[in-house]
């Protein structure tokens, strides 16, 4: 009698160790799957050229932002006001895009496009940004689609030839004018500041009598900080 009891005490304490060990595999088991499924959620992410694509030299990504005019926009608000279209890595995939996307001659109200490298956010504190300024194209309306469209192909086709420097674009639609931009990253660089000018008017075929600002993104924080007004970014 003892040695049955014995042994199914040893039989249910076997079980006990068995149960504990299945238990630590499967947690093992389980902790590894969510590591993979999180390791091939970070992988599916990365954007790469499609096979017999044209890789381009960095990956960009569209984003989209629209506001309310004559509200004031703080940094926190314009972040989350801003929508990211999607992130390519080839010339067959920006056309992909770009074809689907609404021109900024026919976007209503105060509307943005920005292209920009990917990993840099369209904000004056993005860390690419933070030292750097942009150079500033009003125009008449009619324009905004064509100029973009020579801008974002001048850029993504590394016409400007100033290393890393530059960071994105942006148009900008407004009640009266449409405004494009060229970010970079350092504004203290007078060389290279002048040069991706010189690229601007070229690649936009600007008449010379074309006015182009300069504006650095510190004092363009300054300018909205000091409440003289002015949109973000």
């Amino acid at each position: 009698m003892n040695n049955k009891f014995d042994a199914l005490k040893d039989d249910d304490s076997g079980d006990h160790d068995q149960n504990e060990e299945n238990s630590t595999q499967k947690d093992g088991e389980k902790e590894k799957m969510e590591r993979d499924k999180s390791q091939s959620s970070s992988k599916r992410k990365a954007v790469v050229p499609g096979p017999a694509e044209h890789p381009l030299q960095y990956n960009y990504t569209f984003w989209y932002s629209r506001r309310t005019p004559g509200r004031p926009t703080s940094s926190q608000s314009y972040e989350q006001n801003i929508k990211q279209i999607g992130t390519f890595a080839s010339v067959e995939q920006f056309w992909r895009f770009y074809s689907h996307m609404v021109r900024p001659g026919d976007l209503t109200g105060h509307s943005d496009f920005h292209l920009f490298k990917e990993g840099i956010k369209p904000m004056w504190e993005d860390d690419a940004n933070k030292n750097g300024g942009k150079w500033i194209i009003r125009l008449r309306k009619g324009l905004a689609s064509r100029c973009w469209e020579n801008l974002i192909l001048a850029m993504l086709g590394e016409q400007f030839m100033v290393g890393e420097e530059i960071c994105g674009a942006v148009v900008s639609v407004r009640f009266q004018e449409d405004i494009i931009s060229i970010w970079n990253k350092t504004a203290s660089d007078q060389a290279t500041t002048a040069r991706i000018r010189d690229t601007l008017r070229r690649v936009l075929n600007l008449p010379p009598n074309t006015i182009m600002e300069y504006k650095t993104h510190t004092d363009s924080i300054k300018y909205v900080l000091g409440g003289f007004g002015g949109a973000y970014p």
